[in-house]
């Protein structure tokens, strides 16, 4: 069996990938009265009393809500609610293997941006977190910024900002390989959606350079018409020197590519117009560009979004660390701040003796990287006044 009927069996063998667990069996009536009632009333009335003892008499300091809309699940595109379910078990089991954080998938049925943002709303008291997953663009930027006004706890679109983090990580390390300077780089970003904007907005923070995005029509300048509001806002701050022209006319010249878009659209030959390019090609699971490809047309440091070839660049590294450390301090919220720090403690992670062109990023199986990325986040929390604890 390949890959995807392995999977499909396990799936049916499994029939979901997360189970609920009692934290204490019950076996005595005693117990039954201290987990239920009559006692379970003492803690209902303290937080009747005081909203903020529900973070210490509840599993919420450690829950977060994975949610989905169905819209843009994985490459699969908007297949809807119940079909993104697996997806978001997955996460789940992620969240919780790598980042000892309980999470609980949530598929919501509408692509009404009111419904979804007062569904999220409605329940946020339930959890410590909200992870937004695989919400098509330009929706998910409208949803993210609405919740982050009306909820207290911390709301994250991984599909985003855990993409744009990991990301940063592996180019700074890919900078440090090829000799590249801060504030001197061309990365060339192709795919214009959620992904790529925040990977766009990141790098331009960060202060890598001169960000040039483009789409499926080229090149991205500011004063196009037809742009999405993603689209216009990072046009302001990114392509320069107002180039016009295609994907190739942008890779002239360019230090770095970062794909997320669709699978071949980068050839060798674009590849040697680069400054001894860094490629990071992460369309799943076929790459914009194969590695052998962009290793023909001289690149110098190579990622994919793949596990079988080196340097994966990988969120599994990242979203499992940011809500550890935000739910760790109570933070109010992950700021870019936040972003920063846990992309500079990622790249951290490879040593200078460690790193190679083909050893930018730990391994997306690395269970401590969790850790790392978790003290990070919450130390810039406690040090911006956001943490809570």
């Amino acid at each position: 069996m390949d890959i995807n009927e392995q999977s499909l069996d396990l799936h049916y063998q499994l029939q979901g990938k997360i189970e609920v667990v009692s934290r204490k069996p019950i076996q005595t009536r005693e117990d039954l009265s201290l987990m239920y009632t009559p006692g379970v009333a003492e803690p209902c009335r303290v937080i009747a009393k005081d909203y903020e003892q529900s973070f210490r008499l509840t599993r919420r300091s450690n829950l977060v809500a994975v949610i989905t809309d169905g819209s843009a699940v994985l490459g699969l595109g908007d297949i809807g609610p119940a079909a993104g379910m697996p997806v978001m078990e997955g996460k789940c089991v992620l969240f919780k293997e790598f980042g000892g954080v309980d999470a609980f998938p949530l598929c919501v049925d509408t692509k009404d941006v009111d419904k979804l943002v007062e569904t999220i709303a409605l329940i946020s008291k339930s959890f410590g977190g909200i992870n937004l997953e695989d919400i098509a663009a330009p929706r998910c930027f409208e949803v993210e910024r609405r919740l982050k006004e009306v909820c207290d706890i911390p709301v994250f679109h991984d599909d985003q900002h855990g993409t744009a983090i990991v990301v940063a990580a592996a180019m700074l390390n890919a900078a440090k390989v090829t000799g590249k300077a801060m504030g001197q780089m061309k990365i060339v970003i192709n795919g214009a959606g959620a992904a790529g904007i925040a990977i766009g907005k990141l790098l331009i923070s960060m202060g890598f350079g001169n960000i040039v995005m483009c789409d499926i029509n080229g090149i991205i300048c500011e004063g196009d018409q037809g742009l999405n509001a993603g689209q216009e806002e990072i046009s302001h701050i990114s392509n320069l020197n107002h180039e016009h022209g295609t994907l190739a006319d942008a890779l002239k010249g360019a230090d770095a590519f970062v794909g997320v878009s669709r699978p071949n659209l980068v050839t060798a030959e674009m590849v040697s117009t680069m400054n001894e390019g860094i490629v990071f090609a992460m369309a799943n699971p076929t790459p914009e560009i194969m590695p052998d490809e962009a290793r023909k047309g001289g690149a110098a440091v190579i990622g994919t979004g793949r596990s079988d070839f080196p340097n994966q660049i990988n969120n599994v590294l990242v979203f499992p660390g940011i809500f550890k450390g935000a739910l760790a301090v109570r933070a109010r919220e992950i700021t870019e701040g936040m972003k920063i720090r846990a992309a500079k403690a990622l790249a951290a992670l490879v040593t200078d003796d460690q790193l190679t062109a083909e050893y930018i990023l730990p391994s997306a199986l690395d269970k401590t990287v969790a850790d790392a990325v978790a003290d990070a986040v919450a130390q810039e929390a406690k040090e911006q006044g956001i943490a809570r604890v």
